[in-house]
């Protein structure tokens, strides 16, 4: 029986009444996310990674930020951890037992090395000079054992004066960072310290009405050149699997037993005194006052009268009121026409399925999936009562709960529907390619990772920063991974199973409240005809193209822990300045039969070492001709080629450059069937790969 059949009537619509207010909520990490905490930047948590560690895959890698945008110049009184603040990252690896069951504390000490001075940094001594001690517990916080006692914090990298000279330090930063990792005799390796805000976003233009990609004017990294305050730590994966198995001992790259929920935290004591010698006094009970897990939930998700609230429960304790805002995001009435899509032009691309399938509505109040309840289809399936209760269906109304839901508050699991199309043969609810097991029902909003699954390598040219996105697309589309069986497929190990530095985390949550996972499994968007042999329509293209403008760090990421860059310098190249920041186009691989393997790009603020430009094809997608710009510093007659998914090349030609200038290529693709090609460039040492999608 086709499943699709039974879903057809009339369905219920429920009554929304919205205020169609941006300010209300965002869509990208402020890093100011909730009223309280904006006024308390030295706890407040920015951002949380966590990772299997590229260079050393027998550990974790979790890094969490406090501190918000930090200006390299902002001297006199430099950034630092705060005294009287326990920061904490909680671990929880088992879901049998309640709550956390490791728990990494960290507290801060300042010890004022010359009072006589007002600078920072002056003849050997530092002010405030700052030192850590790390606390463990094993037992969900009951006990705790000092790890490390006296860890060192480097200086703020306020100049050369300051750092270099004889008047100063006489220190090389790289050593003074360098120098600051620490281990514990459990074998972790620990950084505190000031580094680049690996976050990247385009804040102005994301908090003018949510206009992302910018309708005028240039995308701007609004956090380029800037600073944030770094806890990070390399943990092997045997201590933090709940039976101490390596990882090697997995039963499969997806083992459900080596799944592990992380997020971070950070609480103050209950009482702030204030006296006339100008010294607080800090008394009581400790209050968490900001915690993380998944990025942009209390920016993007909770609304702004419901932030501070959130802010101060854990993950275990939190208000099942608030579980609407992921059944019903805010966000989807901006992609959707039927209510305010329309007034927000820059989400065009994003647009909710309210008649996926010709049968499934997942707008706003509307009931999703809820209408198979009880029918036999459902059997088997994640979605199925016997299997995980009503935790996936909880009930009509309620849309998300079988996407956004699990993403954000579950985990998702290795069960139908949760497997990618492939192999379906047009039914969503059938078995299909697995991708994805992060399923950790215990506790709510964390950031959920699969310790089991392989690495990507950061020179794979496969890699890509939309993480398991991407991972989906090859899934369905390559022949190398487009088969129903389990296997490593690149980006696995990317966004939303945990989160590495170099994910883009705005675009990959803007295209997941569009609808992008319930594509991937088989719910394809509302101009895909049933039974149609091409699931790629122009809907998914538009979601699948859609870019907020800005999509890479302004500057590189090191090869080694802690992988975080060094901190800006207040008088260096982005010192005092707002560096303009132009995006470059993802590198969308695919695989390519007998073709040398792409380079990936090198993360520079501005070009890549060869003074190499590709621009994105215009227009994009295009159904007559389209133009690409390229610029390079090297000059001659390059070739290129332009290929279709299964590595076939469709068209190739040659370029003459003229270095230093702004060349322009057109093609004609009315002669190409619709679908994704990918544009590459044979350029001296480095090949340039740019996709192309003809409508």
């Amino acid at each position: 029986m086709k499943t699709q059949s039974i879903f057809m009537g009339v369905w219920k619509y429920f009554a929304l009444i919205f205020l169609l207010s941006m300010t209300a909520s965002s869509f990208a990490s402020s890093h100011r996310e909730a009223p309280l905490i904006a006024d308390d930047p030295l706890a407040d948590n920015t951002d949380l990674y966590a990772f299997r560690s590229p260079d050393d895959p027998s550990t974790i890698t979790i890094i969490a930020n406090y501190v918000p945008l930090q200006l390299p110049h902002g001297g006199p009184n430099y950034y630092q951890f705060g005294e009287n603040v326990r920061y904490e990252i909680h671990i929880d690896n088992d879901v049998s037992t309640p709550g956390d069951d490791i728990i990494y504390r960290f507290t801060f000490k300042k010890t004022i090395e010359d009072s006589t001075t007002f600078f920072n940094i002056r003849l050997g001594k530092e002010n405030l000079k700052t030192t850590y001690t790390l606390e463990i517990s094993r037992d969900g916080g009951k006990k705790f054992y000092t790890a490390l006692r006296n860890g060192v914090v480097p200086p703020y990298n306020i100049g050369p004066r300051s750092i270099s000279s004889a008047v100063g330090l006489e220190q090389n930063y790289e050593k003074l960072f360098q120098s600051a990792i620490g281990r514990t005799k459990g074998a972790d390796q620990v950084f505190c310290g000031p580094a680049d805000d690996p976050f990247f976003v385009d804040l102005a233009g994301i908090f003018d009405l949510g206009d992302a990609p910018r309708q005028q004017g240039q995308a701007r990294d609004g956090v380029a050149c800037k600073n944030v305050s770094v806890i990070a730590l390399k943990i092997p994966i045997s201590f933090l699997q709940k039976e101490n198995k390596s990882v090697s001992q997995a039963a499969n790259i997806l083992d459900g037993d080596f799944v592990i929920g992380v997020w971070a935290s950070a609480s103050r004591p209950q009482m702030r005194t204030l006296s006339a010698a100008g010294t607080p006094a800090y008394s009581g009970q400790w209050v968490q006052v900001s915690r993380l897990g998944m990025p942009l939930t209390n920016e993007a998700v909770i609304p702004i009268g419901d932030k501070d609230e959130w802010n101060s429960r854990t993950p275990y304790n939190e208000n099942p009121a608030h579980y609407e805002y992921f059944y019903n995001p805010e966000l989807a009435l901006y992609m959707d026409d039927a209510l305010f899509g329309t007034a927000v032009p820059a989400l065009a691309p994003l647009r909710i399925q309210r008649n996926a399938l010709q049968s499934f509505d997942f707008g706003n109040g509307q009931d999703g999936l809820y209408g198979l309840k009880g029918n036999p289809a459902l059997a088997g399936t994640a979605l199925d009562d016997a299997i995980f209760g009503t935790l996936l269906l909880p009930g009509p109304g309620k849309p998300r709960s079988v996407d956004l839901w699990p993403a954000f508050h579950t985990g998702v699991p290795n069960f139908p529907p949760y497997q990618l199309a492939t192999g379906k043969n047009g039914n969503p609810l059938a078995v299909g390619k697995p991708f994805i097991n992060n399923f950790l029902p215990n506790g709510g909003d964390m950031l959920r990772l699969n310790m089991a699954v392989p690495v990507t390598p950061r020179n794979d040219p496969a890699f890509s920063t939309l993480g398991l996105i991407q991972a989906a697309v090859l899934g369905l589309t390559s022949p190398t991974y487009a088969n129903p069986h389990l296997q490593w497929i690149p980006n696995m190990d990317g966004f939303p199973n945990g989160r590495r530095l170099e994910d883009d985390v705005t675009r990959i949550e803007l295209q997941a409240v569009s609808g992008i996972v319930l594509a991937a499994i088989g719910l394809w968007y509302d101009d895909y005809t049933a039974g149609a042999a091409n699931p790629v329509t122009q809907d998914l293209v538009n979601v699948l193209t859609y870019s907020t403008g800005v999509e890479r760090n302004d500057t590189s990421f090191r090869t080694s822990f802690p992988y975080v860059q060094l901190p800006w310098s207040g008088t260096g190249k982005c010192g005092g300045m707002e560096v303009p920041y132009t995006a470059p186009a993802v590198l969308n691989p695919t695989p390519m039969a007998n073709k040398p393997k792409t380079r990936a790009r090198t993360a520079n603020s501005l070009e890549n070492e060869n003074g190499l430009t590709v621009s994105n094809f215009y227009p994009n997608p295009a159904s007559s001709t389209s133009q690409i710009d390229i610029s390079s510093l090297a000059e001659g007659n390059f070739s290129w080629e332009l290929y279709d998914r299964m590595g076939r090349t469709v068209k190739s030609g040659e370029i003459t450059l003229s270095g230093g200038n702004m060349n322009q290529l057109r093609i004609s693709v009315d002669d190409l069937s619709r679908g994704i090609y990918y544009f590459r460039l044979d350029h001296p040492k480095q090949l340039e790969s740019q996709m192309l999608v003809v409508k």
